[in-house]
């Protein structure tokens, strides 16, 4: 299939709104659009202004109209515990009415905040609908987050209602929310006026009736029976949907806005074209609710395109091996895979032949998607070799909500490059800059930067704080959107995103990228994965250290491993990088959503104050990481200021 990419790409660039308008089209609204942007609304504009739509009805309710109820909507699958539920559109409509009933009977409204605190289970995503379906504002926090976040973002928002569950299953251990739920409320500001609780057969929490707790499944149960009907409350275009807190915020957090109009329009048209799925095939993001991509393509996009979408409680390795996603892909003939680069590299780690794959029928499977951490070519490549199927990078933010770079298996897959998420989607005008605002030459590292407006999806300001937003997103490049990402374009238009800005370190006067370094570290055949983080130097300003995780058959020698790395980097890359200080660890310090904790593990090689971010997945593996340092000589008086 030759690609339509540039035609359709010059297509918006020629006629914008027009472009946009079209895709609108294809949605269902209550009101018709007035205008399709108003550049005088908002902080950088505003999309679909005048149009009232529901977001819920056209995940739902449309497909139903359109004669699709019986569809499989929904499957969910628990490595967990065992359990296997399938909905179709029409059993998930029953299943959102009766959440959004009993929301409506205790006051919940058009404009009111729900903060949602769950694990990976059904009623999850339906109480995201069912806060869709009412025009309240749904923010979902990460289940088992420590309870002071979970105020903080509580407090933020101005929470009326909590929705969470019993507890959280873990490999090897239960998580118990309510006690954190417990603690959060007791110290949050704002009180919600009541709880939802989901009570799960491996740990039944205590409910707390005269503080506003109500079992969850009694609650549905009863509106079930009476059938209640709740139908889509009509909510402007430009009203928000959700409030979703980026990983890693210290201080106040930063909540992004996510509107209703754009982001139904912009995550409808990437189903289809960006990642080539149809109505009623498979789609699966292995991922979480509580990030990105869980809301744009776990819950959203998919339902909104009359995809069944995958809901996946468990871990790419361990619940209970390295096969487990083949496992999904085969069961339920999933045609996409798209999940974070840093479960591949575990996958990898554990089955580095890829024996288990051998073992499952992947014949269904078209394409892999990779996002949320930098792909580096190895395992690319890794994943290519294992699958046989096109191996795709793309890029984007919780900021965008949709991707800003990829290659469109639906327009035609383009060239691919190793370490590239190829060309930017339409909406998207990329440019890299100076420091100084000025455009660099190509392949040259430099600033990522999205030229004003934003396309429809992405956030429209950080909650309750515009002026937050304008001064840490759009004042240093005045008419852009900074990405704090940093890359290059190269002479064919490709965009090679190589570090957060924050990563690139500048040594002796070089401005190095940590992710060119941990592409040559990654080219080692015992290295599963790797970091490298920029550290002090009283000579040089800053120099590189690289942490790597070993495949686990290796048993060759660690300190000749490292050297044969050292030597690696100073051939591919040169003395430049003074590149000397390399260490074997056991397992890499990530946040749940995969992004690899380059910054705090910087702060604590450089002895700075850090604070445990709310995001990590394991606290335990810091311990490891600061006794390591300290054996290296770094480290020294590092302190979590929040312990």
């Amino acid at each position: 299939m030759q690609s339509t990419y540039f035609d359709i790409y010059r297509e918006w660039q020629t006629a914008p709104e027009e472009f946009w308008r079209r895709q609108a089209e294809t949605l269902h609204w209550f009101k018709p659009i007035e205008k399709v942007f108003d550049k005088d609304q908002g902080v950088y504009g505003r999309w679909f202004v005048g149009g009232e739509t529901n977001t819920c009805y056209n995940c739902i309710d449309r497909h139903v109209s359109k004669g699709r109820g019986d569809q499989t909507a929904l499957i969910y699958d628990s490595a967990m515990n065992g359990d296997k539920r399938k909905y179709s559109f029409d059993e998930m409509l029953v299943e959102v009415q009766a959440i959004a009933a009993v929301l409506r009977n205790h006051g919940v409204g058009k404009g009111d905040r729900v903060v949602i605190y769950m694990p990976m289970v059904p009623e999850a995503v339906f109480s995201m609908l069912a806060c869709a379906r009412l025009g309240a504002v749904h923010s979902v926090v990460f289940g088992g987050f420590a309870a002071h976040e979970l105020a903080a973002r509580i407090d933020d928002c101005g929470a009326k209602v909590v929705i969470s569950a019993s507890c959280g299953l873990e490999p090897g251990r239960v998580v118990a929310y309510k006690p954190l739920l417990d603690h959060a409320l007791g110290i949050a500001k704002v009180k919600p006026d009541f709880c939802l609780v989901l009570q799960r057969d491996e740990l039944h929490a205590a409910l707390r009736y005269e503080h506003g707790d109500v079992d969850f499944r009694q609650a549905v149960e009863i509106e079930k029976v009476n059938g209640t009907v709740v139908d889509c409350e009509p909510v402007t275009a430009t009203d928000p949907l959700y409030v979703l807190y980026t990983s890693g915020t210290t201080g106040q957090p930063k909540g992004v806005i996510r509107d209703n109009g754009g982001h139904m329009v912009a995550l409808n048209w990437t189903m289809k074209n960006l990642y080539g799925v149809e109505a009623g095939e498979v789609f699966w993001a292995a991922s979480d609710i509580g990030w990105v991509v869980g809301h744009s393509y776990i819950v959203y996009g998919p339902l909104l395109a009359g995809n069944t979408t995958v809901l996946f409680e468990g871990k790419p390795v361990g619940t209970p091996d390295a096969g487990t996603y083949w496992r999904i892909v085969s069961e339920y003939d999933v045609k996409v895979l798209f999940t974070a680069p840093t479960a591949f590299r575990a996958i990898r780690r554990d089955d580095p032949e890829g024996k288990l794959v051998e073992t499952y029928d992947l014949s269904g499977l078209r394409a892999l998607f990779l996002a949320g951490e930098r792909a580096d070519p190895e395992t690319l490549k890794w994943a290519e070799q294992v699958l046989q199927v096109p191996v795709i990078d793309h890029w984007w933010q919780t900021e965008t909500g949709w991707p800003m770079v990829g290659n469109p298996v639906g327009l035609g897959l383009l060239p691919f490059k190793p370490g590239s998420p190829t060309h930017p989607m339409p909406g998207y005008l990329i440019e890299v800059l100076d420091d100084a605002g000025h455009p660099v030459p190509t392949n040259t590292l430099g600033n990522i930067v999205v030229k004003l407006p934003l396309p429809p999806g992405c956030l429209v300001s950080f909650w309750n704080a515009d002026e937050r937003f304008r001064q840490g997103c759009l004042e240093e490049f005045p008419g852009y959107y900074k990405t704090a990402d940093a890359g290059m374009l190269d002479d064919d238009g490709y965009l090679f995103v190589m570090a957060r800005t924050d990563d690139i370190i500048n040594c002796a006067g070089h401005r190095l990228s940590t992710g060119a370094m941990e592409e040559v570290c990654a080219m080692h055949p015992d290295v599963a994965e790797c970091a490298v983080v920029g550290v002090a130097d009283s000579l040089k300003g800053q120099i590189p250290c690289g942490f790597l995780v070993l495949k686990n058959n290796v048993t060759r020698d660690e300190k000749l491993i490292e050297k044969e790395v050292v030597d690696l980097v100073r051939n591919e890359i040169g003395p430049v990088a003074a590149f000397r200080t390399v260490m074997v660890v056991k397992r890499l310090p990530k946040t749940r959503s995969g992004k690899i904790l380059r910054g705090t593990m910087q702060k604590i090689a450089d002895g700075m104050p850090w604070k445990m971010p709310a995001t990590i997945d394991d606290p335990v593996i810091l311990d490891e990481i600061i006794e390591i340092l300290k054996s290296k000589g770094y480290a020294k008086g590092a302190a979590d200021t929040a312990a």
